[in-house]
C-alpha cells in the first residue's frame, strides 16, 4: 500500500476519533465534574441533638405541661331557672273564658354549664373568671388526680371578669406564677382547660398581641391575645409559657363560629393577682376613683379647642363634691399624663386611675 493513502486513512480516523471524543464528552460529562471547579452547598445544621433544641426552644412541651396541669382544674356549676308562664295566661279575654282553669304552675329546671380554673394557693384559692360561675348555686371543681368537691366563693369582680372559689382539700397543687410580666408577641404558650367538656386539654400556640382592650369584654381590659386554640369551657384555665409558668387566665374568644378561630383573649397575671389579692383582703375589688366623665381627645376636637397635636382625654363630666370636683377639675379641662405616665385614650385613662 503506498505511503501517500496509508497516511489519509490514518489522518481520517484520527479526525474520526477527535470529533467521537468531543461528541462523548459534551453528551456524558457533567459541568463542574472536576474536583478543582465542583460548586460548594453551603447548608445550615442545628448544633443540638435529636433529644433538646437548648433551654429556649425546647423539643418537647412536656416537661412544662407537667408542672402545670395538676393545678388546673374542672369547674361544673349549675343554677335552678324558672320558666314563666306564657303571658297569655294573664290575657283578660283569655281570662273569661277559661277563668282559672289553665292556670299554670311556673317551672322549675336546671341548668348546668362548664369552665376552668387555676388552684394559685395550696391554701385552696381557685383563681377563674366571673362569668364561669356567675349566679351559679353550686360549683363542683374536679382536679387533674380525679377528686372532685364543692366550692365557696371568695368574691367576684365583674369588671376584670375575675372570680376567687375556695376548696377545701388536703395536699393541694398550685402552679408557679411567672415572675417576669413583660411578654413579648411570639412567646411560645399553652392554653389548659376543659373546652367542650372532654376532659383536660393542652393547646399550644404564641402571643399574638399584648394590651388589647376596647373589646367591650370587661370594664378594665388589657388582654394578652393568642392563636393557641381556646374553645368553650377553656374559660378560667391556665395559659402558661413554655417552663410551665402562669401568664394569664383565659378568657374570652373572637368567633364568628363559636369554636377557635386563633384569636383567644387572657387576662394577665398582673391584673388577675392584684384583683384576686382585694378580692381575698376586702371581699371585693378596691379601686382608684376620680369622679370624672373622659371622653378621648380626637385630633379633630383637639383642632376645635386649638390644642394643635396634643394627645390626652377631656373632662366631660365632674361629679360634685367628688375627688376630681374637689381638686378643681372642670368639664373641658384636658388631662395629658396620670402620675407621670401619658394617657391618649379614655379607656386607658380611667384604667390608669383604677390602678392608683
Amino acid at each position: 500500500m503506498p505511503i501517500r493513502v496509508f497516511l489519509s486513512y490514518l489522518m481520517k480516523g484520527a479526525i474520526v476519533g477527535v470529533a467521537l471524543a468531543f461528541v462523548l464528552h459534551l453528551f456524558f460529562t457533567y459541568p463542574g465534574s472536576s474536583d478543582s471547579h465542583r460548586p460548594v452547598v453551603e447548608i445550615l445544621t442545628t448544633q443540638h441533638d435529636d433529644q433538646q433544641q437548648g433551654s429556649d426552644a425546647p423539643l418537647s412541651y412536656a416537661d412544662a405541661v407537667t408542672k402545670a396541669t395538676p393545678a388546673v382544674v374542672n369547674i361544673y356549676t349549675s343554677k335552678v331557672v324558672i320558666q314563666q308562664r306564657s303571658r297569655l295566661f294573664d290575657d283578660p279575654i283569655f281570662q273569661r273564658f277559661f277563668g282559672d282553669r289553665l292556670k299554670s304552675v311556673p317551672r322549675k329546671r336546671l341548668e348546668s354549664s362548664l369552665g376552668s380554673g387555676v388552684i394559685i394557693s395550696n391554701q385552696g384559692y381557685v383563681l377563674t373568671n366571673n362569668h364561669v360561675i356567675e349566679g351559679a348555686d353550686e360549683i363542683q371543681v374536679a382536679l387533674n388526680d380525679g377528686r372532685t368537691t364543692q366550692a365557696q366563693v371568695v368574691g367576684t369582680d365583674p369588671e376584670t371578669d375575675i372570680a376567687v372559689l375556695f376548696i377545701k382539700l388536703d395536699e393541694l397543687p398550685k402552679i408557679l406564677i411567672s415572675k417576669t410580666e413583660t411578654l413579648r408577641v411570639g412567646d411560645v404558650v399553652l392554653a389548659i382547660g376543659n373546652p367542650f367538656g372532654v376532659g383536660q386539654t393542652v393547646t399550644q400556640g404564641i402571643i399574638s398581641a399584648t394590651g388589647r382592650n376596647q373589646l367591650g369584654i370587661s370594664t378594665f381590659e388589657n388582654f394578652v391575645q393568642t392563636d393557641a386554640a381556646i374553645n368553650p369551657g377553656n374559660s378560667g384555665g391556665a395559659l402558661v409559657n413554655a417552663y410551665g409558668e402562669l401568664i394569664g387566665i383565659n378568657t374570652a374568644i373572637f368567633s364568628r363560629s363559636g369554636g377557635s378561630q386563633g384569636i383567644g383573649f387572657a387576662i394577665p397575671m398582673s391584673i388577675a393577682i392584684n384583683t384576686m389579692q382585694q378580692i381575698i383582703e376586702y371581699g371585693h375589688a378596691v379601686r382608684g376613683w376620680l369622679g370624672i366623665e373622659a371622653q378621648t381627645l380626637e385630633p379633630a376636637l383637639a383642632e376645635s379647642f386649638g390644642l394643635g397635636n396634643i394627645a390626652g382625654v377631656v373632662v366631660a363630666g365632674v361629679l360634685r363634691n367628688g375627688p376630681a370636683d374637689q381638686a378643681g377639675l372642670e368639664p373641658g379641662d384636658v388631662i395629658t399624663h396620670i402620675n407621670k405616665q401619658p394617657v391618649s385614650r379614655a379607656k386607658e385613662a380611667m384604667g390608669l386611675i383604677a390602678t392608683i
